[in-house]
């Protein structure tokens, strides 16, 4: 079976001639490939073809792997000198021609994803448009109103600053909107009770996110603010206002449209990290949050605690209150095109960083696939939950009285980027 000609294939080229010759003295050689098994895998390797696992040549004397990262983390690999360096070369080459075809997958999906916005964002922004010359006309829209207490909009900047391995910081206006869930209607992935019942209260809860603009979203973070009434029987746990006990981080990486939800103490708190969020960043650290409790103004804080860079990169959002929505017209254009200024800047700099030469790393689903179970583990490890109950440091607690693992649950990309 003759190798298939590739640009990209050159090297694998040169270790499959490589690897042809000394499969042929295979067994003069006594090594524990047999040579039709050995042939056979190369050829299939090259090819960037996997191997069934019902092969007919496949030997008791070794295991041949599925695939080419299997091959690599295979022990077997080892076992096969003097050719071994050979099985790592073709595995390596093999590993990197599946990641650059994967990475131009991904640029033409996120190109088809571009234009298929623009069109859709394009032709609802001229709805939009007939929409607001419409209410001049119509009273009914004109006197079209909502719950002013449900919804509170607030406006302020975002702002980035990385030290390593290059500097980069920048810092851009943005729009937020604090939905009350109990009384306004919002297409949130919680609903009020769900987020109540993975936060452990039992009171309001109010979710900060930037709304879908012209049939498009984008929200790096939204955050779950969980209140408290106190517990009934326990005076002295009683209070007449609702008190922030929890909240839940809702994080969404950029392009794929993976999510990571998990909760956190209000005030400050780390979490490992749980989500590939950047192909500039690895998966390796913590994320210290600080985040106040929304009133006139809005302050969180997420920095990166490293091992080996340090606290090397921060984001802050600070934001004040302006005014509550009256219709949800004035919503659709308070907020027309902020979802595509928060994706259009995430790109230009992620441009930035790749012209400064910032390594690109991969997604973990590769290399680990495992790395979710990972972050849950060190997660649980060495950043237990606390809950901010009269400045209190006790551990969460469920209704047993009982420590409890801090709650976190993923939901993976949709179609092309699963």
């Amino acid at each position: 079976m003759a190798p298939k000609t590739s640009g990209l294939g050159k090297k694998i080229l040169a270790s499959y001639d490589r690897l042809k010759d000394i499969s042929e003295t295979a067994e003069s050689r006594h090594l524990l490939i047999p040579k039709k098994s050995w042939t056979y895998y190369v050829d299939r390797l090259v090819n960037l073809e996997p191997i069934p696992a019902d092969n007919p040549v496949n030997s008791p004397e070794i295991s041949i792997p599925k695939t080419a990262q299997d091959l690599y983390q295979t022990e077997e690999a080892e076992a096969v000198n003097p050719i071994s360096e050979f099985v790592s070369e073709i595995a390596l080459s093999t590993l990197a021609i599946e990641g650059r075809q994967r990475s131009e997958m991904e640029a033409f999906y996120l190109l088809c994803s571009i234009a298929s916005t623009f069109v859709s964002s394009t032709a609802l922004s001229f709805l939009l448009a007939i929409r607001s010359f419409s209410r001049f006309l119509s009273p009914i829209l004109a006197n079209e109103c909502c719950d002013r207490a449900a919804v509170r909009l607030y406006q302020g900047r975002v702002r980035h600053s990385r030290t390593k391995p290059v500097f980069n910081s920048f810092e851009y206006p943005v729009r937020y909107a604090l939905f009350d869930l109990d009384r306004a209607q919002h297409d949130s992935h919680f609903s009020a009770d769900r987020a109540r019942e993975a936060a452990g209260t039992d009171g309001p809860v109010f979710l900060l996110t930037i709304p879908t603009s012209v049939g498009y979203d984008q929200n790096p973070l939204k955050v779950y603010y969980c209140y408290d009434l106190g517990e009934e029987g326990e005076e002295e746990e009683r209070w007449s206002l609702p008190r922030l006990k929890n909240c839940i981080a809702e994080v969404t990486n950029t392009p794929w449209g993976e999510k990571v939800f998990f909760e956190f103490a209000p005030g400050s708190d780390m979490v490992a990290k749980p989500l590939h969020v950047s192909p500039f960043m690895d998966m390796i650290g913590n994320w210290k949050i600080h985040a106040s409790e929304p009133g006139d103004n809005i302050f969180i804080s997420i920095s990166v605690q490293h091992p080996t860079l340090g606290n090397y990169f921060i984001a802050t959002l600070s934001a004040k209150r302006v005014h509550s929505s009256t219709t949800s017209l004035n919503m659709e254009k308070y907020f027309w095109l902020m979802p595509h200024k928060v994706a259009a800047l995430i790109y230009w700099q992620a441009v930035k960083l790749w012209w400064k030469n910032v390594p690109f790393i991969g997604h973990p689903k590769y290399s680990n696939p495992s790395y979710r179970d990972d972050a849950s583990s060190r997660c649980n490890e060495i950043c237990p939950l606390r809950i901010n109950r009269r400045q209190s440091n006790k551990l969460n607690q469920n209704s047993n009285g009982e420590s409890r693992t801090r709650w976190c649950i993923w939901r993976d990309a949709e179609w092309p980027w699963a």
